[in-house]
């Protein structure tokens, strides 16, 4: 559409061009052929005009002479062809060598008389109803001395003027048509000449438009319009590799947006939700049905409306925590507020990271209660061992047997003050990260290893009168373990079984396998775990009953020191127990290949 009004308008001006010049031209030599044969005309007729009255001025000095000059011009027109009249100054027809001079009006009014009475000369051109032609008609003034007597006027037909006028002038609008017949398939030629490589680059520019960066434009001109042509290809090369830089970056941003740990959230700056990543929808259950709805609606928490609405108000980032429940579980956030800007540098929105810190609250929890709990295990012993020191000081050193007894409380204290920090330094050892590095996993017999526990705590369940057995199952159980941190294992396991089956009782540490694992088990049927306390027996310095625990010496750490290595080889620790019935815990660890 755009080419082919181009198109017209070159039709258009090219013909008004042709159409005008060929239009100017022509009048002007019509005017110039009629003019310039009126005045030759003119100039032969002023010249018998002349002529004339040399020859008739004396006739009109008295009525007699006047009398004979009807007779005079009447035989001059025999040989001119030209019409003469005579007019006396007052305008009354004396005599005329075509009409009779009684029946002609007055000449005063004529235009040509007139000025040839007062301007010493006169022309008119005036059309003649009795001949049915235009005529030219010249008038000078007759004088006999000083005095103006009348005036003569020639006149002469137009007639061949205007013949030879009007055959020019068919001559000129035949060669005007032919001419614009011409001019018309010439402009269409032209024109599209100079339009089609404009509908060429106008075509590939349509098409660049709508994404095909891959056309180009093919014109050979040699004038503008072929840089234009080449001018728009480089555009579009660039353009191309601009879009190609921009949709990489762009897919480079999604992916790093899609894979990232943290959640993001983008907010427009009424705090509507207008984009989320691939973890901000899993992690608040964000479907694409809740994007444009408020934050409130879809994160919950006013903390979080309150922080945007200050990021937009200050343009500036921010930092805040967040405590909020996730599908019934507690989680920690700290997010981070980035706000948008339009390209007229307004708030547009505001960018939401959110880092999950729920695992560093708990260890940081973790640790306050780590520190808490030694410090009050510690404390106890302690205080046991200031006090008894400062009695015997103030005198209880007398008597020898409430010295003695004093003594060995201080020493069994010391000695639980010295089990528990060795088990606190065990256990900061099993969290060395280097440690577990230097350790070596190998075949480890289970049922060598679970033997040899069973001997090395003889004296313990012998003391107490306890039946403990060892059932190996049929061929040799390899476990991938290490024998030191096996042996820990049982240990503790066998030790806390000792120390709560009431004499008489039986325990039984039993090994297997059984799908693919190697299966260790310690049963005994001692006082056992109430069920609600089961799910904690494995934190550190949790303990059932801790005043009957602390006169069996126990610090609440070797069952999490149990659960540490058993995970740390890579097995599973699992436990059933009944108040007075017993406990069993089992043990699977994979079996060495």
């Amino acid at each position: 559409m755009f080419s082919s009004g181009i198109r017209n308008r070159l039709i258009a001006s090219f013909l008004l061009l042709i159409g005008a010049t060929l239009l100017a031209l022509g009048s002007y030599i019509l005017w110039f052929f009629h003019e310039n044969n009126t005045e030759r005309l003119a100039g032969g007729l002023l010249t018998e005009a002349r002529v004339a009255e040399q020859f008739l001025h004396p006739y009109m000095r008295g009525p007699r002479e006047k009398a004979s000059l009807e007779t005079l011009l009447r035989e001059l027109a025999t040989t001119v062809d030209h019409r003469i009249t005579v007019i006396d100054k007052d305008g009354v027809v004396v005599a005329d060598s075509w009409e009779n001079p009684a029946t002609m009006e007055n000449h005063r009014q004529r235009p040509e008389v007139a000025d040839a009475l007062t301007a010493g000369q006169g022309s008119a051109i005036r059309h003649s109803s009795t001949v049915g032609e235009n005529f030219l008609y010249i008038a000078i003034p007759m004088r006999d001395g000083a005095e103006t007597t009348g005036v003569i006027r020639v006149a002469a037909t137009m007639a061949h003027v205007e013949a030879g006028f009007n055959r020019i002038r068919t001559v000129m609008l035949f060669a005007f048509f032919v001419t614009s017949v011409l001019a018309v398939l010439l402009s269409f030629r032209l024109a599209r000449r100079y339009t089609a490589p404009l509908e060429a680059i106008t075509n590939v520019a349509r098409q660049m438009g709508q994404g095909q960066l891959d056309r180009r434009v093919h014109v050979r001109t040699g004038d503008e319009i072929e840089v234009l042509g080449h001018t728009l290809n480089n555009l579009a090369a660039s353009l191309g590799d601009k879009i190609n830089e921009i949709v990489a970056e762009k897919r480079k941003l999604e992916l790093i947006l899609e894979n990232m740990d943290n959640a993001v959230i983008l907010l427009d700056r009424f705090g509507k939700v207008t984009d989320v990543n691939r973890q901000a929808a899993a992690m608040f259950g964000i479907t694409p049905a809740m994007l444009g709805q408020h934050n409130i609606q879809v994160i919950g928490h006013s903390a979080l409306e309150q922080a945007v609405r200050q990021t937009v108000t200050e343009g500036r980032s921010r930092h805040i925590d967040l405590k909020t429940n996730l599908a019934g579980v507690k989680r920690v956030f700290q997010v981070f507020l980035a706000p948008t800007f339009s390209p007229e540098d307004e708030p547009a929105g505001v960018l939401c990271v959110f880092h999950d810190i729920t695992a560093l609250k708990e260890v940081e929890e973790r640790q306050a209660e780590f520190v808490a709990n030694a410090s009050h295990e510690l404390g106890t012993p302690l205080t046991a061992i200031k006090g008894f020191a400062e009695t015997l000081l103030d005198g209880a050193l007398a008597d020898p047997a409430l010295s003695v007894k004093f003594v060995t409380i201080i020493q069994e204290e010391a000695d639980r003050m010295h089990r528990l920090v060795k088990e606190l330094m065990q256990l900061a050892r099993l969290s060395s990260e280097e440690i577990r590095r230097q350790v070596k996993l190998e075949p480890t017999a289970v049922a060598e290893v679970a033997a040899t526990v069973v001997s090395q705590l003889y004296p313990q369940w012998h003391a107490k009168e306890l039946d403990v057995r060892l059932a190996a199952g049929e061929g040799r159980v390899l476990a991938r373990a290490n024998a030191d941190w096996l042996t820990q294992v049982l240990v503790n396991l066998l030790d806390n079984s000792i120390k709560f089956t009431p004499p008489g009782g039986r325990i039984t540490v039993s090994c297997s396998q059984e799908a693919g694992n190697a299966v260790i088990t310690v049963e005994d049927t001692g006082s056992g775990i109430p069920a609600a306390e089961l799910p904690f027996i494995f934190d550190r310095f949790y303990r059932v009953d801790r005043a009957r625990v602390r006169e069996g010496g126990g610090s609440g750490l070797g069952l999490s020191i149990v659960k540490f290595i058993v995970e740390t080889l890579g097995g599973t620790i699992a436990v059933k127990s009944k108040a007075g019935e017993g406990t069993t815990f089992t043990i699977t660890l994979p079996l060495a290949e």
